[in-house]
């Protein structure tokens, strides 16, 4: 019999991860937003009546899904029990969701009534997505506090009782840039969760349940289970690992002390820089989110990610550091440090998994935020707000090459040039992997890019850089040589900053040039045949070659 349970809840539970695919595709198909429905910024998930995450979509970033498996539980505590039928619930509060004012968090709960009764709560279905403009400075690091960064959204409810907040759609269409792509994403929002619930119900239906929470007890209690069993196959000694970047106005140096003790895995960020006086600040909620993702990669990646597989690990950051930023600080692209949290985890489990940590990455993403303003052929104004995601290379891994152009942490997809050009009066003149950009060893780092864009005639454009590995380049691990670090400039020559707002002009083009990953190994010991493959192939020109392995050559 016991048997027998067991299989009819793993059916469940294979159901349940469909529900939430499901739910995670209602957003993408639905999105007005590129970022949402061509990169896949987002995440969806169905939590218990506590507010507990049991099942999250494959489709989406780990920093969004980790941190609202925190921020469900600040909406259980404020509405308790003063929920109904039809209720929706958002917020973008940086500190209560996911760590900046773009990206919204919505909310649904999930009544059921059975044997005649009155409709209880059930569950939650929530998710999260990135939209184009908040109001404020715009997506960018220039702000020096978050009330400058755009409209901070408390929690409260997008619908009551079925009835939509008017008041709440009158705010924001009266404070963004790009009214109908900002309403529509809140709606896309909305729209996914209730695909999530329709799917929930009618899967009740077939099982004959009346709640979630012995199928949730079955998921938490194997999954934490096994996690810590993980855990306690490790030794208990201490082990760090630290990291220098660009920062903004001056190097952030970001380190970490891990250790295993009774089950539990301890991250402590002690020993980090303090705070920067721009948008480059992490609150702790995207600092846990991400050191969750990186220790669960390493120790556990094939036990289902839910609030009880995250239960064994405590991630901690001194008061007031760059990654524990206590509200008013700016947050807008706490991104650039966020993704590079993960290289500083896995960096302090090298011992306790050699077999699977990479070198460093490029890892933050080279997020383009930009501004076109130009005449249309009737000469009116016109002015377009635009985000497109790219990425440099990955680090190479113990036994093969860093991956080319991939977001690694946060999984999004880069836009296609055609997506881009569609939406907007851009042209994307180059984009195409960067020669000798990955780190030499015997496993190669992977490669950045090279990407060059211009406005239409008649139009130019500011772009809010937020771009860091250009002063401190990815590391190589066990004698790999480090990556190639970024260049920002314009076509003309001139060097612009990593960070901030600048202007390109009329006919100008904008030049970006990736940062690859760090290789992996002594370069000596790369084999001839991989480095000529990597010449024939354009990866690796012939000088760089002759000077990192010149063994291949004799």
């Amino acid at each position: 019999m016991s048997q027998t349970i067991r299989v009819r809840e793993q059916i469940m539970w294979n159901r349940l991860i469909a529900v939430v695919e499901e739910q995670a595709v209602t957003l993408i198909r639905t999105a007005f937003c590129t970022s949402v429905r061509e990169a896949g910024d987002l995440s969806a998930g169905v939590f218990d009546a506590q507010g507990r995450m049991i099942a999250q979509a494959v489709t989406g970033t780990p920093g969004h899904v980790n941190s609202m498996a925190e921020s469900v539980g600040h909406f259980v505590r404020k509405f308790g029990d003063r929920l109904e039928p039809g209720d929706v619930l958002v917020t973008n509060d940086p500190w209560m969701g996911t760590g900046h004012l773009h990206d919204i968090t919505m909310v649904t709960p999930v009544f059921r009534a059975t044997g005649g009764g009155a409709p209880r709560l059930i569950a939650y279905f929530a998710s999260t997505a990135h939209v184009v403009d908040i109001g404020g400075r715009g997506f960018g690091p220039d702000a020096g506090e978050v009330y400058e960064e755009g409209i901070c959204i408390p929690l409260m409810k997008f619908y009551k009782a079925g009835v939509l907040n008017e008041d709440l759609i009158d705010i924001l269409r009266t404070n963004v840039r790009e009214q109908d792509q900002v309403i529509g994403d809140f709606h896309s929002l909305v729209a996914c969760n209730d695909t999530g619930r329709r799917r929930l119900e009618a899967m009740m239906d077939e099982f004959g349940l009346a709640d979630l929470q012995e199928l949730a007890g079955f998921i938490f209690d194997h999954s934490e289970r096994a996690t810590r069993e993980r855990i306690a196959a490790l030794d208990a000694e201490r082990e760090s690992y630290e990291m220098r970047v660009d920062g903004y106005e001056q190097p952030i140096d970001l380190r970490v002390s891990v250790q295993a003790r009774e089950g539990t895995l301890y991250a402590d960020f002690t020993g980090t820089s303090g705070p920067s006086r721009y948008g480059i600040n992490v609150p702790l909620t995207y600092t846990k989110a991400y050191a969750c993702y990186a220790l669960k990669c390493a120790i556990a990646p094939d036990i289902p990610n839910n609030w009880a597989s995250l239960l064994p690990f405590e991630i901690s950051a001194p008061e007031g550091c760059i990654l524990n930023a206590p509200r008013p600080a700016p947050v807008a692209v706490r991104h650039v440090l966020g993704h590079l949290i993960p290289d500083v985890v896995l960096g302090a489990l090298q011992r306790f998994r050699p077999d699977l940590i990479p070198a460093e990455g490029a890892s933050a993403l080279w997020n383009l935020q930009m501004r076109f303003q130009g005449a249309r052929d009737d000469n009116r104004q016109s002015r377009h707000e635009m985000l497109i995601f790219n990425t440099g290379g990955t680090g190479a891994r113990p036994a093969s090459d860093g991956l080319s152009a991939t977001a690694f942490p946060s999984g999004v997809h880069t836009m296609s040039a055609e997506v881009t050009e569609s939406i907007g009066p851009i042209v994307v003149w180059r984009k195409e992997l960067r020669p000798d950009s990955g780190g030499a060893g015997r496993w190669r780092g992977g490669l950045g890019q090279r990407i060059e864009i211009g406005a239409h005639e008649g139009y130019e454009f500011s772009l809010n850089a937020m771009f860091d590995r250009v002063a401190f380049p990815a590391r190589g691990h066990r004698g790999g040589g480090s990556g190639a670090a970024g260049k920002v400039g314009m076509d003309d020559g001139t060097v612009m900053k990593a960070k901030g707002t600048q202007h390109i002009g009329a006919g100008r083009r904008l030049v970006l040039d990736l940062p690859g990953g760090g290789g992996y190994g002594a370069p000596g010991e790369r084999p001839a045949e991989l480095v000529r493959r990597d010449v024939d192939y354009g990866y690796l020109s012939e000088d760089q070659a002759r000077r990192d392995y010149p063994h291949a050559f004799d």
